[in-house]
């Protein structure tokens, strides 16, 4: 994990990968959850059966913003900054759903800092282009750039 200590260094590592998490298996019960959180129970996430014998997946998928959702939690095993008053989500850029993410799979996230500028506010604006990984498979399963400041 990369630990980041101040505004300079965080300029200081554009265009360096910044951290990879730990693997994380996708499992039926975290997309039964996340299907009862958003109210989308489309049967190729959550009807197993079905999915099995119907889907051109072979069987259940997870959720694309399922995956986009677990990014807060994998990038604090990727990086921090210490000696901030706060840190916010600033948006995101360019999310793309590369490849199904199976029931059962593992993820992890590389986060590569692409662009970190400094603010007028004392903040710096940090763009981390995030993909994250199917264990064996050769396509990522998202790619995004997720942005947020981090107040010195």
């Amino acid at each position: 994990m990369r630990t980041f200590t101040s505004a300079d260094d965080i300029t200081g590592a554009v265009g360096e990968t910044i951290g990879t998490s730990d693997w994380l298996e996708i499992t039926q019960e975290r997309v039964n959850t996340f299907a009862d959180a958003t109210g989308d129970h489309q049967w190729i996430h959550v009807d197993v059966e079905r999915a099995t014998k119907e889907s051109p997946f072979g069987g259940p998928i997870a959720h694309g913003y399922l995956t986009l959702s677990l990014l807060p939690m994998l990038s604090w095993q990727t990086y921090t900054v210490e000696n901030s008053r706060m840190g916010v989500n600033y948006g995101s850029n360019k999310v793309r759903y590369v490849h199904p993410v199976p029931v059962g799979s593992r993820i992890r996230l590389v986060a590569v800092l692409g662009a970190a500028d400094s603010l007028a506010d004392g903040a710096v604006q940090m763009t981390v282009d995030s993909t994250i990984e199917i264990e064996g498979v050769d396509k990522p399963a998202l790619v995004a750039q997720v942005i947020s400041r981090v107040y010195f």
